[in-house]
């Protein structure tokens, strides 16, 4: 496994719940296609997986 991981938000984050809203925002994501590289911890792991449906994950 890589040690970091880079997140991109693929799909807006108007309208979702309000935990998805702070676990996208929790990630480093502020906008629509904004990239960022956040270490792959077991915390970091379960945000992406709650909110998998917005994001695209690569190795970084």
């Amino acid at each position: 496994m890589a040690d970091k991981l880079k997140v991109t938000l693929i799909k807006s984050v108007h309208g979702r719940l309000a935990a998805h809203q702070a676990c996208v925002r929790g990630l480093g994501l502020r906008r629509m296609h904004s990239s960022a590289v956040v270490i792959d911890t077991p915390e970091n792991r379960g945000m992406i997986r709650k909110v998998s449906y917005l994001l695209k994950v690569q190795e970084a």
